[in-house]
């Protein structure tokens, strides 16, 4: 059985190990910090990389305590990562064509899954979800919001970092708008 725990400073080295396996190129670029932000990024410190400061920038979130997400675990392996929070965390969601506002209800966003390939297909992202789930209930989260990807064929899993409408539906995630042909908003109470 899989436990979720969330992000803190000592398990920094566990999300490390997360999104240097194999199948997480996306998530190594990014830090899951993309939707953390709006606008033009300042260039990264000289000699440095995008996914350097994005990193750098991330870790400083989860030092100072903020909340960043959660990271499954099978025994003691790190197999699994969400990162969701605060609607306010997520700038970008605000400029967003398909994730911007339904409208003024506070959420919490569901942002993005990260499992490497050797643990695909074993039920991490559902149980990442369902942690989230039970971890925004236990912190008085009323509203939970999603983003998932609604495809009727298989998707490359570079596309499935939101996840699959499915597995919400299956969560009990209703539509509440959909703005692209593939990507419907949805929620559920985290009650």
């Amino acid at each position: 059985m899989l436990s979720i725990r969330p992000l803190m400073p000592s398990r920094w080295p566990d999300l490390e190990t997360i999104f240097n396996a194999k199948g997480c190129s996306v998530a190594r670029g990014c830090w899951c910090m993309f939707y953390r932000r709006s606008g033009r990024r300042a260039a990264p410190p000289k000699g440095g990389t995008y996914a350097q400061a994005n990193r750098l920038d991330l870790k400083k979130l989860v030092d100072k305590g903020e909340f960043t997400g959660l990271i499954a675990y099978d025994g003691r392996t790190p197999v699994g990562w969400l990162s969701l929070g605060p609607r306010e965390a997520y700038a970008k969601l605000q400029r967003s064509s398909v994730m911007k506002p339904v409208d003024d209800a506070k959420v919490w966003s569901i942002i993005c899954f990260v499992v490497p390939a050797e643990h695909r297909g074993k039920g991490v992202a559902r149980a990442l979800l369902d942690g989230g789930i039970a971890f925004a209930k236990k912190h008085k989260v009323k509203l939970l919001e999603a983003y998932p990807v609604d495809k009727s064929g298989r998707s490359h899993d570079d596309f499935m970092w939101f996840g699959a409408k499915s597995m919400f539906d299956a969560a009990g995630f209703r539509e509440v708008a959909r703005r692209k042909p593939t990507r419907p908003v949805m929620r559920r109470t985290a009650a």
